[in-house]
Formats: C-alpha cells, structure tokens, sequence
C-alpha cells in the first residue's frame, strides 16, 4: 500500500512540474543587432534567449532518455523568427553528414527540423529541416491524414557549423514564409505552436523531440508546444516577382510568377505563361500490367501555397490534371477559423482526360479549356467541414465538366477519428470513338466517401466505404475507378519490441469491390500481414493473398489469384544508406489474357555514398508472367533508371539520369515478342540560391520505338527573385 501510494505521489509531481514547467519562448533581437547566418551561436543575443533542454526519445523507445543532449533557442526580429540548436554529440565521428539535393534530408542523415504552426490549431504544420552538412528540406505536415508532403518550397535559409561537442545549426525563418493570422482588434494573438526534432542514426536510428508524443496521437503534430514572445511585425505584406528564362533548342520563353500578400491572411498568386518543364524526370514505373491510371506527385510551385488544402478524404483536386496553363490566378485565404484556396486558369492542355470504368481507365485527348477550382475548410477545434468546387469548360465547344461538394473531418476523441465527402458531377463533354472529347448530352453522377479510424498504442482500426457512381466523372480530380461501390476494413495490432525488432504489428486486411450496376465482383481479398522495425533503420513486412478473386472486364471470368508480398528497407552501412525491396511471387491475373499465370514483380533501389560528393541512386523495376504448361514468357516488363549527383556543396550539383523501360508480350506460347521500349538521358547542373533563385543548365535525349527519331534538346533555365537580385 506505502509503495503504490509512493507511486501515486511521484506520478502526480511529474505531472504538476510538467504542467507548470514554462513554454518554449522566444526572445527579440535588440535594435540595430544583425544576426549573422554562419552555423554559430556565439552571438550574444544568443547569451540572452532562453534554451529548452527538456527532449524525449520517441523512436524507438518512445518517452525515455535522448541518447544524446540537445538545446534549442529561438531569436526574432522585425523580419524573421531565429531557431538556433545545439546538437551534442560524444561520437562526433559517427555523425551522417553528406550533403544531398533539396528536400533529400531524410532519417539516413543527422538532421534537426523546426515545426511551426503559426496558426495555432494544430490542423497543419510548415516544417523545415537541415541536415549536419547544411543541406535543407522543406514542406507541409497535416494533421488530418498525419502525412509530410515536400512538393512546397518555402524561402528560408539555414547554417551548420561543426563543434567539439557536435554540430550547431541557426535557420531564418522570414514571417513572408510563414503562414499566420492578424489579431483581431481588443483580441489576444493566438499562441503560435512549434517543436524542434532532432534525427540521430546509429545502430538505432533514434527521433528525438521537444515535447513528448504519445504512441497512438492523432497526429505526430497533435502535441505542438505554445511558443510564446513572437511579436508579429506591423508591416507584413510583401511583393515577390519571379521572372524566369528558358532558352532551348526547341524555342525560347519567358514567364513571370508572382505572390503578393496584402494582408497576413491573404497569398494572391499570379504567374503568366509559366514554365512548367520539368528538369527531373519522373521515375519510370511498371504498367504494362495494368488497366488503371497511375499517380504522380505535384511538383509545379504555381500550386504550392498551403498545398494542404487541396487534400481532401477523395483526391477530389488533382493539379496535375493542368497540363499546361497559359496564365493562372490563385487567392488563398489562412486563418485559425476559415481558410480556403480558388484558383483560375487557361490551360493549354495537351494532356489526357481520365474516364473512369470499373475495370478499366480510359483516356481522351485533352484540349484547351477554362477552369476555376476552389477549395474552403471552416475549423471548429475538433470538427473541420468545407466543400470543393471544380468547373472545367473545354474550347472548340467540347463540352464541361463540373464537380461540387462538401467533406468533413471530425476528431471525435483522442482515439476515433471520421471523415467524409459527397461529390456530384455534371459532365457534357463526352468521348468519341477516337478518343476526342466532343459536346454531347449531360450526364451526373455522385460519389461518397466514408472513413473511420479508432487509434491507440497498441492498435489501429479503419473501416473505409466508397460508392462512385457510373456517370461521375472529375477532370480536375483523380478519379480512375467509376460504376464501383468498395469496403476496405483494416486492423493491427503493435506488439511492441520482440526480439531483434522494436515494433512486431500483425494485420488483416478484407477488401471488396463491386460493379453497382451488375452486382459483379471486380476485387475481393482477405489478406492478413506483419510489418516490423529494428535496428539499422530496418522495416519488414510481409503479406499473404490466399485467395484473391479479381475480375479485369464485365464479360470476363472471376480469375483466383494466390501469391505472397514482402518488402524490406535497411541502412547496411554508412556509406550504403538506403537499400529498398519489394516482391510478389505467386499465380497473378494476366490483365489483357485474363487467366492466372505464375508470376513475379520485383522492385530494387539502393542510395549509394562511395565518396561524400557523390550521390548514387540505381533502380530496378521487374514483372513477368509464363505461360502455364509452356514455360514461356508471355508478359515481360522492366524498368531501370540510373541517377548520379555530385555535389560540389550544398547548392551546386552536377546531376545526371538515365532510364529505359521496356515490354515484351506474346498472345501464344509460340509466338514472337510484341516489344516496345523508352529510353532517356539527362545531364543538369543546378545552382539553387534559394527557392526564388537558381539557374539549370543541360541536356536531355529521349527515344521510344515507336518514335522515328530521338528528341534531342539542350536548355539554360534561370528564374532569380527580384528582391534578393536587388
């Protein structure tokens, strides 16, 4: 009884010194004080600010002791918030500090990242993360599916600076880059929140944080701590001009971007003719196997301002669907109650239409059109509701698409989390048998969605509903499955450190898809699995399929699919940091024979360090399925890339890509391959000055064999920030 009271008595004194322990805060630079941006934190206004030394260890024991000790300082002026850090070490020789491309700062490296929710609601976070070699990575955390997005670039800088003791680093934050909201009159500011987490690998690559997180939060920025002492200046608008160059041996052009910010709640957006060329390639992926659309990651900065926003429960906006915009105008609105984002663009096209079936995508030439999009979310603490809007009309009279509906997203408690959306379309651009898009009579269509998480330390539950209806259709959406009515149920359960592994998870999952308007089955699946941690940055999962029933058309049979998925991802070595695998080995379904054939797609990249400079990234895609009886090959598909990057210092970088895809098939065992292959290359420099301002110039080839010459072009682009020119 003496004990557990004893027990009782030191929880509950833990608890006040937390309770009462102060907040992190932030001290103002002193008139006519510069702050130097070298890595050092010798300045005296740093003598001044108050350090928090207070972290907790939260991978992979969550709420011990950090291994190692780290202090983390906040400085501000009229024109920018200081994070200063200290980060000790007593094996500065262990330390990972190879320099990387921007937004390559990964948990391979020692790094430290700021989160800062100027807002201060916790729905969303601006992180910024610099690694021990002073290479930077930037983006956007949101709470509502808990994911780090890095497409958006913001303007900051940061330095690194080795120590006896380890390494130290200062970012400057400019409040242009931060996204926060005027106080009204009479009214209190709304405390900003903030945490510093360092990353340190070693056997064990260990996260490290400002404040504790609970294993099972709603979200890994849910328990963000007030930060206090920042005076927001009174002159906070701003006028940033981009003009950009591009010259090829394919033409000339020039574009202008611009952000105005009239007010702390308001980002305006323009840019005029952009250029939207994309200096790296996209990574090749397998698809010769495949009836439906694939996905690929926004990387155009025209739709980066509180990118957020545009992720809904369905990806009910998909900005890549823009294909080529002639001029595009963009308001987004942030503050703690409302925000919202609409956009207006003339858009070339150029592209593909998505026409979604339930078995299959199909495609339409895209031709120019007029599109306004918009986006609104009102956050009431634990319940946000808003609603999206999408009106596309095509020129030469080839119809419209339009799409509208609301969608919420409700922490009912600290475990169970709901969302939800309902979309209707109205769609008279319709298909020929040519593949074009045409004026043709109104179809609607309706989609909902529903979602249901229940989240702890030791267990995860999701039960998702989805009914798309046959006329829906979304053109500025992402929407590649119609006619379909989904049950997907979800349960794991952690055990926590078994053995070699700090986290053991066992799960199943159950799966069924239906066509609504036959009842037939298009996919079903009961498929329980592990996925596992351990030392060497170490995740394993493996899955089994034992009876997956998977139909590929309306008249075709119900194929049984029986395979086993596993996959890996492990540091070997300090000089090895990534090496990532994934395999399925079984009887798949053949899509264009639809029969079952033994089979087997594989996946391999490794990231490679043989000298500090250099940066190597191989890549190897590779699915075949053969013939059952005949031993021969009748689907053959890979994928390769190989990437190079030096690294003369953190912001010059010489680059170079070459990737070949290729696929082979055969209608009979006896017949010849039907081949068809890509292939590319690619040498850039870069010199990033900053987010405004860089300079690339390369080189690139590009052949298909259906292509009767190669594409050759050579380019300089150079996009500078008028501010920083000045």
């Amino acid at each position: 009884m003496k004990r557990l009271l004893a027990l009782l008595l030191t929880a509950l004194a833990l608890a006040t010194a937390q309770a009462t322990e102060p907040a992190l805060r932030a001290e103002r630079l002193r008139a006519g004080e510069q702050l130097p941006l070298n890595g050092s934190l010798a300045h005296p206004a740093w003598q001044r600010a108050p350090v928090w030394s207070r972290f907790f260890e939260h991978v992979p024991k969550n709420g011990s002791a950090p291994p190692q000790r780290t202090e983390v300082q906040l400085l501000f002026d009229e024109h920018a918030l200081y994070v200063g850090v200290r980060a000790f070490d007593t094996q500065p020789q262990a330390m990972r500090d190879v320099p990387v491309r921007h937004d390559g700062v990964n948990r391979t490296q020692d790094f430290v990242v700021a989160y800062v929710d100027a807002i201060g609601t916790a729905q969303s976070a601006q992180f910024f993360r610099v690694n021990a070699a002073g290479s930077m990575a930037d983006g956007l955390h949101t709470a509502a599916d808990d994911s780090e997005d890095f497409a958006p670039d913001f303007d900051w800088d940061a330095a690194v600076q080795r120590t006896p003791q380890g390494w130290t680093a200062v970012m400057r934050l400019p409040f242009a880059s931060l996204r926060f909201e005027q106080p009204r009159a009479g009214q209190a500011p709304r405390a900003w929140r903030f945490m510093l987490a360092r990353r340190l690998p070693r056997e064990q690559f260990h996260l490290i944080t400002s404040v504790q997180l609970p294993l099972g939060a709603p979200s890994f920025i849910h328990q963000l701590q007030a930060l206090q002492g920042v005076e927001i200046p009174a002159a906070h608008q701003f006028l940033s001009l981009r003009p950009s160059f591009t010259a090829s041996t394919e033409g000339h052009s020039a574009s202008l971007d611009v952000k105005w910010r009239p007010r702390a709640e308001l980002v305006v957006d323009g840019t005029l003719n952009p250029d939207f060329s994309q200096v790296a390639l996209d990574v090749p992926q397998l698809q010769g196997n495949s009836r439906f659309a694939l996905f690929y990651t926004e990387k155009r900065p025209f739709f980066f301002e509180s990118a957020d926003l545009w992720r809904s429960p369905t990806r009910s906006l998909y900005t890549r669907s823009i294909t080529a915009p002639r001029l595009g105008l963009r308001g987004t609105w942030r503050e703690a109650s409302w925000a919202g984002t609409a956009l207006a663009t003339q858009d070339r096209g150029g592209g593909l239409v998505l026409l979604p079936g339930a078995f299959e995508t199909g495609y339409a030439e895209q031709p120019a059109s007029q599109l306004v999009a918009a986006r609104a979310r009102r956050n009431e603490g634990s319940l946000q509701w808003g609603g999206t809007l999408a009106l596309r009309r095509y020129e030469a009279d080839a119809g419209d698409n339009n799409v509208l509906g609301p969608d919420m997203n409700w922490q009912i408690s600290e475990h169970w989390r709901a969302s939800a959306q309902w979309l209707a379309s109205h769609t008279t651009a319709q298909a020929d048998a040519q593949g074009r898009l045409h004026r043709g009579a109104g179809v609607n269509g309706q989609r909902w969605h529903g979602r249901l998480v229940r989240q702890d330390a030791q267990d995860e539950t999701r039960l998702e509903l989805d009914s798309t209806g046959a006329g829906f259709r979304q053109d500025t959406g992402f929407v590649n499955q119609a006619d379909v009515a989904s049950l997907d149920a979800y349960h794991g359960h952690d055990f926590g450190r078994i053995g070699p592994f700090n986290q053991f998870v066992l799960n199943l999952q159950l799966r069924q898809v239906r066509q609504r308007s036959s009842s037939l089955v298009v996919e079903q699946m009961l498929r329980p699995g592990l996925w596992s941690t351990g030392a060497h940055n170490l995740e394993w999962w493996l899955e089994l399929y034992p009876a997956v029933q998977r139909r590929i058309s309306a008249t075709g049979p119900l194929l049984r699919e029986r395979y086993v998925a596993s996959g890996l991802t492990i540091t070997p070595a300090a000089w090895w940091p990534f090496l990532i695998a994934d395999v399925q080995l079984g009887r798949m379904a053949d899509a264009q024979a639809e029969v079952v054939r033994p089979g087997v797609r594989a996946n391999l990249s490794a990231k490679l360090r043989p000298v500090r400079a250099l940066e190597l990234e191989p890549s190897l895609s590779r699915a075949w399925l053969r013939h059952e009886t005949q031993q021969q090959r009748m689907y053959d598909e890979t994928a390769v890339q190989g990437l190079a990057v030096w690294h003369f210092n953190a912001r010059h970088t010489l680059r170079a890509i070459a990737q070949r895809s290729s696929l082979h098939r055969r209608q009979l065992p006896t017949d010849a391959y039907a081949a068809s292959w890509q292939r590319s290359t690619s040498l850039t420099y870069a010199y990033r000055a900053s987010a405004g301002s860089s300079l690339y110039v390369g080189a690139s080839r590009q052949d298909a064999s259906d292509a009767r010459t190669p594409r050759n072009e050579a380019f300089v682009k150079l996009q500078f920030d008028v501010d920083e020119w000045r």
